[in-house]
């Protein structure tokens, strides 16, 4: 009897070990609220995806899932997940898959991965011969601006957003778009839409409060037709040129069964966050000082000139980093995969929650500090390109921005030192870009 009792215990553990061995780990979710509403409310009471995120990889660990109305959503919260579900991934664009994806998306729409693909080099292609063609432009917008600024008395308080918000759109809608947004009044028009679509892109889709709200809907409804009709006029006066010289040229040009043009608050904030924490660090805007003297010395920023300038571009990565600039993220699960031993079907989507990734302590070192200095190092470097912000996997949006960007600090830091008030704190908003929540102020003065 002992014997039996010996090998039916054994037997179970075996057995019991097998099963777990296996058989794939569920992965951990989250209680919804409702079939019909899922975890909506959630993000609603957190104030956003991004909030909603943070709390749920804090309970539940870097692979957990969650309810989109009655859609269920894996959510992935570590460099090492990442890694391994973004690798058999690489042919859909994770920002578009995202959009898509919330606001109704299948697998199968948009032409597949071939198509995705084309659109990307496409779009690279475009971005590229825009700014060889126009760089001249950027540097005269910016030009413009830090002309103004030098004209201030050293104690004026100086609104960032407004200001980088209107050189930002007004670069975007000319180098995109052509001479039509040299009219200040086309760019203010054209902004008012633009913001009006993102703001409900951005909550009023996701918390569901779009749909209950009729004045709400009909304003986003109205600012997307304005914005669709000022998009098609844009191509009907650009086929009517035999010059190519803006990005929608090239896509008019192109055999796409589908030509879109994003233009998101990421190429916008970017500049803003930049001068944000510049403001905070003369360290910082002495060292870039430095650099900019050692690699231009009198001479105008130039596109050959820009890959020298490495402090430059640690900048910039500190600040989409420290400002969870795209704090969201996804891909459609195509086939069935797995993350670790996590199971994860067909035709789920998958959050990449890049916000909680981007301040991790496990993969960055006092990850709440803006610090340029870490990009010196390999592993930085590393994790921040397998998170798609640098390398191969750079989407040409972001690429284009850093640009922008990069004319924008070498011209401003040469000439001025940035002083930010006392007291005064950028709160952000992360939404599906992380964009401050009021206006911030700053002080200039000149370099002697």
């Amino acid at each position: 009897m002992l014997d039996f009792a010996i090998f039916a215990v054994t037997f179970v553990i075996i057995l019991v070990g097998a099963v777990l061995y296996l058989y794939p780990i569920q992965i951990t979710s989250m209680a919804f609220c409702s079939l019909r509403d899922g975890n909506l409310q959630d993000i609603v009471n957190r104030g956003s995806l991004h909030e909603f995120l943070v709390s749920l990889h804090q309970e539940f660990g870097s692979v957990a899932s969650f309810w989109f109305g009655g859609r269920p959503v894996v959510s992935l919260g570590s460099v090492d997940q990442l890694q391994q579900h973004i690798n058999p991934n690489r042919t859909t664009d994770s920002f578009e898959t995202m959009l898509k994806s919330l606001l109704g998306y299948q697998s199968g729409m948009g032409g597949g991965a071939n198509e995705t693909m084309i659109r990307k080099k496409v779009y690279e292609s475009a971005i590229n011969n825009t700014l060889k063609n126009n760089f001249p432009l950027v540097l005269k917008v910016v030009e413009e601006l830090v002309g103004k600024w030098k004209s201030f008395p050293d104690a004026q308080h100086t609104p960032l957003c407004a200001h980088l918000l209107g050189l930002a759109m007004k670069t975007v809608t000319q180098l995109a778009l052509g001479e039509r947004f040299k009219d200040d009044t086309e760019v203010i028009s054209f902004r008012k839409n633009h913001d009006a679509i993102w703001s409900e892109i951005g909550k009023g889709y996701l918390d569901g409060s779009l749909e209950k709200s009729s004045s709400r809907k009909g304003h986003y409804e109205k600012a997307l037709s304005e914005m669709e009709s000022v998009l098609l006029s844009v191509a009907k006066e650009r086929k009517a040129q035999r010059k190519q010289t803006v990005f929608v040229d090239t896509l008019l040009q192109s055999s796409l069964t589908e030509l879109k043009v994003f233009i998101t608050s990421c190429d916008l904030t970017v500049c803003i966050w930049a001068l944000d924490f510049l403001s905070t660090s003369e360290e910082v805007q002495d060292k870039l000082y430095q650099e900019l003297e050692d690699v231009l010395g009198s001479d105008p920023v130039s596109l050959d000139k820009i890959p020298q300038l490495r402090y430059c571009q640690q900048v910039l990565n500190e600040t989409v980093r420290t400002a969870k600039l795209t704090p969201v993220a996804a891909r459609l699960q195509e086939v069935e995969g797995k993350v670790d031993q996590h199971v994860i079907p067909k035709e789920t989507l998958v959050i990449y929650a890049l916000g909680v990734v981007l301040q991790d302590s496990d993969t960055w070192s006092t990850p709440y500090r803006f610090d340029p200095d870490r990009f010196e190092e390999e592993s930085a470097r590393k994790s921040f390109c397998l998170l798609g912000f640098s390398g191969n996997q750079t989407c040409p949006e972001l690429r284009f921005a850093y640009t922008v960007a990069t004319v924008l600090l070498s011209t401003l830091v040469r000439q001025l030192k940035l002083h930010k008030l006392k007291g005064q704190v950028m709160e952000v908003r992360s939404e599906l870009v992380s964009t401050p929540k009021d206006e911030t102020w700053i002080t200039v003065s000149r370099r002697s």
